[in-house]
């Protein structure tokens, strides 16, 4: 919504006299910069549990795996504490949020975390 009223009050500041030949590019480096900007609603997540995240991506685990603490343990994921456990299974709406969006921001510092992308 907030990129249509730009672009609605940006096309109505046109100058009329048709001298805008630079105006073009402005609007395209505004939506590549809407389209690539953060959500607003990241989730928070502790930073113990961000690790955990960046620990199973790494490893190509799946969502599902990552709830199955007994799992995890297995494969040798030592920060998998009881306090961990229990903030996965509490707020599991901002874990998986977080786990999708590759994106959070850590509880304690209010850092943003970004996952690389794959190549």
């Amino acid at each position: 919504m907030a990129l249509d009223d730009w672009k609605q009050n940006f096309i109505s500041s046109l100058p009329r006299d048709g001298s805008f030949e630079d105006w073009s590019e402005s609007l395209s480096d505004y939506t590549t910069r809407y389209d690539s900007a953060l959500p607003d609603d990241l989730p928070v997540i502790p930073k113990a549990v961000g690790e955990y995240i960046q620990w199973g991506k790494s490893y190509d685990i799946q969502l599902y795996m990552m709830f199955s603490f007994k799992f995890i343990h297995s494969q040798g994921f030592k920060k998998l504490t009881d306090d961990v456990e229990s903030s996965i299974i509490i707020s599991s709406n901002a874990f998986a949020r977080a786990w999708l969006l590759g994106v959070w921001r850590v509880e304690e510092t209010g850092e943003i975390v970004k996952l690389e992308e794959e190549k």
